[in-house]
């Protein structure tokens, strides 16, 4: 089976779950999304640069849905898959433009405008990098800053590291899915999270593997201010 290429019909299923997770949405369809063993717990895994198309399409409209009574100024796509959704969120919400940060430093860049970055998909270090050519549409605004997942958070706190050293005023974080709930101990009070799903943390049982209790909020447009 191919991941992500289309949504399926609504579905109850308790589990457990071996290799594949339906994730409810929003409207009440399903998408299947594989299961990654991570040991003692499994997640469900999204990469949004190989879902279909209209996939991509619809949830961003979801995460637009979720993010527009915060009013952002400015959107802020994270690479790499954040920048999926990013400028879809961007012209849903009436914006012109979108600011994309990126791994590669160009010949002009600064080192003040950037900041080391790492993800629970890819722990190893490396430096995320803002143009300082476009720093003028952040400078003491606010922003929206977009990702496709937050599971642990490391990646979404780099993120706001770099709104901070380019002089922004971090709105909240949008996010595609909200993968557990590994990141809220580590969430800094008062900036929302809006999801457009979520999807619970995985304990091994007989079978293959049941959801967590309390792990993730069951109704996701409606989950708000997460944090």
């Amino acid at each position: 089976m191919e991941f992500w290429q289309t949504f399926d019909a609504p579905s109850r299923d308790p589990g457990p779950f071996t290799d594949r997770y339906p994730a409810p949405m929003p409207d009440g369809a399903r998408l299947v999304l594989p299961l990654r063993d991570y040991g003692q717990i499994a997640v469900a895994g999204f990469i949004a640069n190989q879902a279909a198309i209209p996939v991509v399409q619809r949830i961003a409209r979801w995460m637009a849905d979720a993010a527009r009574d915060i009013g952002p100024e400015v959107v802020v796509g994270l690479p790499t898959l954040g920048q999926v959704f990013a400028p879809l969120v961007a012209e849903a919400l009436g914006h012109a433009n979108w600011v994309a940060p990126g791994w590669s430093r160009k010949r002009w860049y600064e080192d003040g405008l950037s900041v080391l970055a790492s993800s629970s998909t890819a722990p190893a270090e490396r430096r995320l990098w803002l143009d300082p050519r476009i720093r003028h549409r952040l400078d003491g605004r606010r922003v929206l800053l977009v990702d496709d997942v937050i599971s642990t958070g490391s990646s979404a706190l780099a993120g706001l590291a770099l709104l901070e050293r380019a002089g922004a005023r971090p709105a909240a974080l949008l996010v595609a899915m909200a993968q557990g709930d590994r990141w809220r101990g580590a969430w800094p009070v008062g900036i929302p999270v809006r999801a457009a799903f979520a999807t619970p943390l995985f304990s091994r049982a007989p079978g293959g593997w049941m959801p967590r209790a309390g792990s993730a909020p069951l109704d996701t447009l409606a989950w708000k201010d997460a944090a």
